[in-house]
């Protein structure tokens, strides 16, 4: 744990707070002070367009898809399968139908894994996943590896956050099936290599899950050029609703896997002889769907292209620039995780109190961060720490909330130290 150095960057003309009007949640007051929202890796906050859609649907077209026959269920429908359209083609999947819906990040990676891990996985088998990962890509691998005799084992990731790309040289092996990882850590901001991690993995035949959760709010990706095997991301971390999610796959590994879960939709015919599965993406997807969340997540996918995405990374950076900077000049505290190469998250420790006192301190004052282990148990452990503050910036936050967050960290030095 040191801490990072100052990185210039250039200046950008990035209007923080014309982006800012349109989310409502920031114009109120929490605890008798204006809002600073940087709890952004958590969950980022709803623009009125995908509050507005979501409210549109339950106004006037409120209905089951696919099998209605009336003007209800075709215009849910319409706007349902437009919203997975619309997803395809902003992570340039060659097609929809690689597209499933899930309830996030987490119930994606469970997919693949209990799916494809059934499978795929067998006595022996090894599956990768960094030091740094989510509880969310751990645990299920931990799960499937448990149920077939597989095994589940760490990437090193150094001091710094960097995951060692030696050591996961040392560990490919053809015994790999799996390697899953996080494009961006949610508990240190490190973008890993991935690149990279694809390329070695599939050099031995494994296959690769990317969590895209830290990354799809900040960058386009594209899942063709990548050559990711699978992709997971959440609606809640790209500006849409909470509880809908992707997961994309290749399409010929899709075919292989067998259904998640059976019921309504994921099937073509069903008699006590048999049953024969649905077509993709619908063999995945059983019961009625969260259809007001994939038509946010629609809505989520428009306000997003229609932003200068490179202007608003430049100004993320900056903010991360400016906040890293100023913490360091307050004295006392300390920042977790220096790579080189991060999103606009700022994890740190206090030499004089625990990290959710300050947390405490700082929502007096009407700022909100995470405090904890950020479900990433293992590099906090590694680190020695019970967890961090972390305060993690988005393209409506301004220097002003880092100022407050200063502020209120010095309040917490003073009360504290």
């Amino acid at each position: 744990m040191i801490c990072c150095s100052w990185r210039p960057i250039p200046l950008t003309l990035f209007d923080a707070q014309a982006v800012r009007a349109e989310f409502p949640i920031l114009q109120q007051q929490v605890n008798g002070h204006p809002l600073v929202y940087l709890d952004n890796a958590a969950t980022t906050q709803k623009p009125e367009s995908v509050i507005e859609a979501i409210a549109d649907y339950y106004r006037f077209d409120n209905s089951n898809v696919h099998r209605g026959a009336h003007a209800l269920s075709d215009r849910a429908t319409e706007k349902f399968e437009g919203a997975r359209n619309k997803v395809a083609a902003f992570i340039n999947a060659e097609s929809s139908a690689q597209v499933l819906w899930t309830r996030g990040t987490t119930e994606g990676v469970n997919l693949a894994a209990a799916s494809w891990g059934r499978a795929h996985l067998k006595a022996g088998d090894r599956v990768l996943v960094s030091a740094m990962e989510h509880h969310s890509n751990i645990v299920p691998w931990q799960m499937i590896a448990e149920s077939c005799g597989a095994q589940v084992e760490p990437i090193p990731v150094d001091d710094l956050g960097v995951i060692d790309l030696d050591a996961l040289d040392a560990l490919l092996d053809e015994r790999v099936k799996m390697v899953s990882v996080g494009h961006v850590s949610n508990a240190l901001g490190s973008i890993n290599p991935v690149d990279e991690i694809i390329a070695k993995a599939h050099a031995v035949g494994a296959k690769v899950l990317l969590d895209a959760a830290q990354s799809i709010a900040h960058w386009s990706l594209d899942v063709q050029q990548l050559d990711c095997d699978f992709l997971v991301f959440s609606a809640h971390k790209m500006f849409g609703p909470t509880g809908m999610g992707v997961l994309y796959g290749k399409r010929e590994l899709l075919d292989s896997m067998p259904p998640y879960q059976g019921g309504g939709e994921m099937i073509e015919s069903v008699s006590f002889a048999g049953t024969v599965y649905n077509k993709l993406p619908y063999k995945f997807e059983a019961g009625t769907p969260n259809i007001a969340g994939a038509i946010g997540m629609g809505a989520a996918v428009d306000f997003i292209q229609g932003l200068d995405r490179q202007a608003a990374d430049a100004h993320e950076k900056q903010l991360l620039q400016s906040a890293e900077l100023a913490l360091n000049n307050l004295g006392g505290f300390r920042l977790v995780g220096c790579s080189p190469n991060k999103v606009a998250v700022m994890s740190f420790v206090a030499d004089f109190a625990h990290p959710q006192d300050i947390g405490m301190i700082l929502d007096q004052q009407g700022i909100a961060v995470r405090t904890g282990n950020h479900c990433a148990q293992p590099i906090m452990d590694q680190y020695g720490l019970p967890g961090t503050v972390r305060a993690s910036f988005s393209l409506y936050n301004t220097q002003a909330d880092i100022e407050a967050l200063m502020q209120g960290l010095e309040k917490a030095k003073m009360f504290l130290a």
